[in-house]
Order: structure tokens, then sequence, then C-alpha cells
């Protein structure tokens, strides 16, 4: 069985250390680093399946530790885990790169589910096939590169996990609970924008400077990536 190895940026000893015996009793390695530079540094010098970083690190936030981890590395998760709840936080968590974002205090049955979720999800990815296509876009999972009309795409994490879901649903309207429960995860409050804003996001990215949209709004019913005919 493969070993999977995640690192633990929180400078709170007591959470930190609570978070590793409860991952290495549920058969995970784990290592911790109390702030942000050490945390960068052994990024930097091993491979980790999984990172669950603080948001207020001392010296380095996890917000900038997000950034330079995405410089080097664009898909290994990133869980944020912090006690900053507002939409704008969250928005904040994701542009950075952050593939999920859990609220302390939290349950920790809750963030080893989103945990093996995340895993899940990068592991179906790579199983699945090295490209998804909807007509001149072009996404390599692999790589992570994302092209249209041989244009490059430049997206955030969290982009690229939308587009992806929208790529694997091409032609079929999803709706905002689909995208919450299979991008967002668990628990993701139904009175929030933030799909709505990252559709807008994705739909400035992929379509703004592009004779023919692909992402199209369905009032009442929700998204559809549609493949021209």
């Amino acid at each position: 069985m493969q070993h999977i190895r995640i690192l633990i940026v929180e400078d709170e000893k007591k959470i930190a250390d609570s978070i590793k015996r409860g991952l290495l009793a549920s058969s995970f390695e784990a290592e911790v680093a109390y702030d942000g530079a050490t945390g960068l540094k052994m990024f930097q010098q091993s491979n980790y399946d999984l990172i669950i970083l603080d948001v207020n690190l001392p010296g380095i936030t996890g917000y900038e530790l997000c950034q330079q981890i995405r410089l080097t590395n664009k898909s290994v998760p990133v869980m944020m885990l912090t006690a900053m709840i507002t939409v704008e936080d969250k928005l904040d968590g994701f542009n950075a790169g952050a593939d999920d974002y859990v609220i302390k205090p939290f349950d920790f049955r809750e963030l080893l589910v989103r945990i093996r979720a995340l895993l899940k999800r990068l592991h179906t990815t790579v199983a699945e096939g090295n490209l998804l296509t909807a007509a001149d876009l072009i996404m390599n999972l692999s790589t992570k590169e994302i092209v249209r009309q041989g244009k490059p795409i430049h997206v955030t994490a969290k982009e690229f996990q939308l587009l992806e879901y929208f790529l694997r649903n091409k032609n079929r309207v999803v709706s905002r609970a689909d995208i919450a429960l299979n991008v967002w995860g668990l628990d993701f409050e139904d009175k929030s924008n933030i799909i709505d804003v990252y559709v807008t996001y994705l739909r400035k990215k992929i379509d703004k400077n592009f004779d023919q949209p692909l992402l199209q709004t369905h009032i009442g019913m929700g998204y559809m990536l549609k493949e021209p005919r």
C-alpha cells in the first residue's frame, strides 16, 4: 500500500500535534512545521501528497506560502485551515492556490473526509486520462496546462478544478449544488456566491477574448460548458 505523506503547517502546537496524531492513527504519514519559513523549507526538501496550511502563520502567511508552493508544484492538494470565515477570506485562499478551505474550530472526522476527497480527486484525475477537450480548448491533466487556439490560459488551482468539472460534464447542465459538492467538497454554504464568482473568473479567462463562448448560464438551473457543433 502506498504511503500518503502530509505536511501540516500550523503555529498552534496543540492543534498541529492533534492533527498529526489523528492522521497517524488513520494510516497517513504526517510531519509538522510550526511556522511558514520552516514549512516552505520542508516542502522544498521533500515530497508530500497533501499540505495543510494555517493562514495566520508567523513570518510567512499561509496565503504567501501557498503561492510559493504553486510556483513549483501546481498539483499537490493544499488545504487552508483558518478561523477567517468571510467570502473574501475564502477567495483570497482560493486565489492563492488552495484546493479547500476548512474553518476552525473543526471536527477531525470532517477534516479526514475532506483530505480523502482531495486525494481521491487527484488520483482519479491521473487515472482517467491526460487530456480533456471542448472545441479548441485543451486541458492537460498531467502538466496542468490549459490552451485555447494555441494560447495558454493561466488559472488558479480552484479554477482548474472547476474547469475540469465542466469539461468532464460538457454539454450537460450542472447545478450550483453539483458544483459545490464536486469541486468545493462537503458542508458548502448554499447562500454563498463564491461559485458564481468563480464561474465569472473562469468565463473571463476561457471566453472573453475568443469568438465562440463555451460557458453558458442556464437561469434557475446552473451552468453548462457547451461544445459548439
